[in-house]
C-alpha cells in the first residue's frame, strides 16, 4: 500500500501540471487583425457580393492556423449581413496573411438602407467578428471590432445602375 506522502506528492504533480497546462495560453500572443477594405465585388439576381479583407499579423514563433469565422455587419444600425464559415488558412510565425471574408448582400435588404437616404460617400457601418484560432497550445477567439463609413463606388449607385438600364432600353 501507498504511504499518505506518496499518495499526496502524486495530487501535487497533478494539481501543477493542470495549473502549468492552463497557463499554456498565456504564452501565446494574439494576432494582431486590421480591416483593410470592404468591397463591392459583383452584382446579380441575387443581391451584391462584398468581401471583407483582413490582415492578419501572427506574432508568435510558431504558426496559427485558422479553423473557422463568424460575422455581423450593421450598416445604419440595421442588421446587414451575419454568418461564418469552417476555412483553413494558415498564418505563418512572425508573418502576415491577407483574408477574405465573402458577405451576401439581398436587394431587400439594400432598399432597406436606401429608404434612410444615406450619403453615398459616408455610409456607416459596424463590424463584429470572430476568428477562431488553433494553436500548439490549444484554440482561442480573436475578436474583430470595426467601425467605420464607407464609399458606393460610383458604378454601383442606384443612378449609375439606372442610367445603365436606361441607355440598355434606348439601344433596343
Amino acid at each position: 500500500m501507498k504511504s499518505r506522502s506518496q499518495i499526496l506528492k502524486k495530487i501535487l504533480f497533478l494539481l501543477l501540471a493542470v495549473v502549468a497546462l492552463s497557463g499554456c495560453t498565456s504564452f501565446v500572443t494574439h494576432p494582431v487583425v486590421t480591416v483593410e477594405d470592404l468591397n463591392v465585388v459583383s452584382l446579380d439576381p441575387t443581391g451584391a457580393g462584398m468581401e471583407l479583407y483582413l490582415k492578419v499579423k501572427n506574432p508568435n514563433s510558431f504558426d496559427v492556423k485558422l479553423e473557422g469565422y463568424s460575422y455581423d455587419l450593421r450598416v445604419m444600425a440595421l442588421p446587414l449581413a451575419k454568418g461564418g464559415a469552417r476555412e483553413e488558412v494558415n498564418f505563418p510565425a512572425g508573418g502576415e496573411a491577407d483574408f477574405r471574408i465573402p458577405i451576401r448582400i439581398s436587394y431587400q435588404d439594400m432598399i432597406e438602407i436606401l429608404k434612410r437616404k444615406p450619403d453615398p460617400d459616408r455610409i456607416p457601418y459596424q463590424l463584429a467578428a470572430g476568428l477562431e484560432l488553433e494553436t500548439p497550445v490549444g484554440e482561442m477567439t480573436v475578436p474583430v471590432q470595426r467601425t467605420g463609413t464607407y464609399a458606393i463606388p460610383k458604378e454601383y449607385r442606384p443612378s449609375a445602375l439606372f442610367g445603365r438600364i436606361s441607355d440598355f432600353f434606348k439601344a433596343l
